[in-house]
């Protein structure tokens, strides 16, 4: 299935990526560590060619923190990557540390040519509801960027001073004109990267245990006092709705219900720290 969602003011965004460009000296590329590679832009590297990268996984506090390290190791064969918490600040200090390091030889470069010292001018790039406006705050010290947990909520864009050396250039989320593969979209729709409408909220809940039954089923089971996992997710989703007392006249189950409480509390966190997207457990042994 081909999902059609390409809001006229994401084409105007990446426009105005692709033309402030030039301004830049190093681009941050933020994603989601629980949705890595769901959470990337595909039109990213072309869009970045040739331009100072710095890959950041953020939102590391709701990640399983083992498969963060492999997902470090694996961004890191493609640009140097650090893992954040945007809302705590933990990590934030090394993304302008390591700025300075990739343009150590260019500012050499213009100091022997006797200019002037001037700011390192950055940019974040990101989906929506990926933690741009709070990294922004992180980096700034204040709270100079607009926020909102609905996805989308920056719409402008204006400069931000940040520590001394450092300015950056806010823009609004980017997402691409259309979801090739399902399971990217149902992934992003479930971190709150883009807005319920576009699944069923009994669709996405089920899609959620689905997901957990293979990543995670003891946390699955754990948080629900399961006894067992109903292979069947049809099956699963009634035995949740029992367990939560979802249930209309007659003993049928309030599936709207139950699929919100598992929307919710999976978006809370509730479950404890998890990976949606996991690497290969082959991965990196050669």
């Amino acid at each position: 299935m081909s999902i059609q969602w390409y809001p006229g003011h994401m084409v105007k965004a990446k426009r105005k990526v692709e033309e402030k460009l030039k301004l830049i000296d190093v681009v941050i590329e933020l994603l989601d560590a629980r949705i890595p590679l769901s959470s990337r832009n595909p039109d990213i590297d072309n869009l970045l060619e040739g331009q100072k990268r710095i890959i950041v996984l953020n939102k590391i506090d709701l990640a399983e923190p083992q498969q963060t390290k492999k997902w470090l190791n694996y961004f890191s064969e493609i640009a140097p990557t650090l893992a954040v918490n945007s809302l705590t600040g933990k990590g934030v200090n090394k993304i302008l540390k390591l700025a300075k390091e990739l343009m150590a030889d260019d500012l050499a470069a213009m100091k022997e040519k006797g200019r002037m010292e001037r700011d390192i001018r950055m940019m974040i790039v990101g989906i929506p509801n990926v933690g741009k406006s709070q990294l922004i705050n992180q980096l700034s010290n204040k709270s100079s960027a607009r926020t909102g947990n609905r996805p989308g909520v920056t719409r402008g864009e204006q400069w931000v001073k940040l520590r001394k050396g450092f300015e950056l250039l806010d823009t609004p989320g980017i997402l691409w004109p259309k979801f090739e593969d399902e399971e990217v979209g149902f992934k992003l729709a479930i971190a709150g990267a883009i807005r319920e409408i576009i699944f069923d909220s009994e669709l996405l809940a089920y899609k959620i245990v689905e997901i957990l039954q293979e990543v995670a089923p003891e946390k699955l089971e754990e948080r629900f006092n399961l006894e067992y996992l109903n292979s069947d997710t049809y099956e699963l989703v009634a035995d949740i709705g029992r367990r939560r007392g979802c249930l209309q006249s007659g003993g049928r189950i309030d599936r709207e219900r139950v699929s919100d409480i598992i929307i919710r509390e999976f978006r809370e966190g509730k479950f404890g720290r998890l990976t949606l997207e996991v690497m290969p457990k082959d991965w990196g042994s050669n």
